[in-house]
């Protein structure tokens, strides 16, 4: 089985506010494979992280492919620890926001070989973070040039 490391992240400038997703793909030799950062319009902070998570899976099918990506362990990492807890089955979901955000990551994650979802400190998700906040930033300047 093939390893991938997903770093994920979402912000939210206000909370509801200005909001945006990072993502970065690795492949098992550390080797960046993608990195994205959307800016996603007015969201929280917990939605933006769940749209990261949902981006994250479509674009890992769409790289590998849905058959192939059956033959991949997929290591999840995210900042959140609200998603991880929920996505493992340790919190429920009570927003109900969240809660079709959440069906569509647990059906996404249905068509992959394994995912581990894994809580870490902020600071080691920079790289994502820096996406979300260069995608932020970027959104930003084009509101001040209109």
């Amino acid at each position: 089985m093939n390893d991938l490391s997903i770093y994920i992240d979402g912000g939210s400038r206000g909370n509801p506010g200005p909001a945006a997703i990072g993502v970065v793909i690795i492949d098992e030799k550390k080797k960046g494979i993608k990195e994205y950062g959307q800016y996603l319009g007015r969201a929280t902070n917990n939605e933006a992280e769940y749209q990261a998570l949902v981006f994250a899976l479509k674009k890992a099918k769409a790289l590998f492919g849905k058959e192939k990506i059956k033959d991949y362990s997929i290591n999840l990492f995210s900042d959140s620890e609200l998603l991880v807890n929920q996505m493992t089955g340790r919190y429920k979901i009570v927003n109900s926001k969240i809660q079709p955000l959440f069906l569509q990551a647990w059906n996404l994650s249905i068509d992959f070989g394994e995912i581990h979802f894994k809580a870490i400190p902020r600071a080691e998700n920079d790289r994502a973070d820096s996406l979300v906040n260069q995608a932020l930033d970027q959104e930003g300047r084009k509101q001040q040039l209109i």
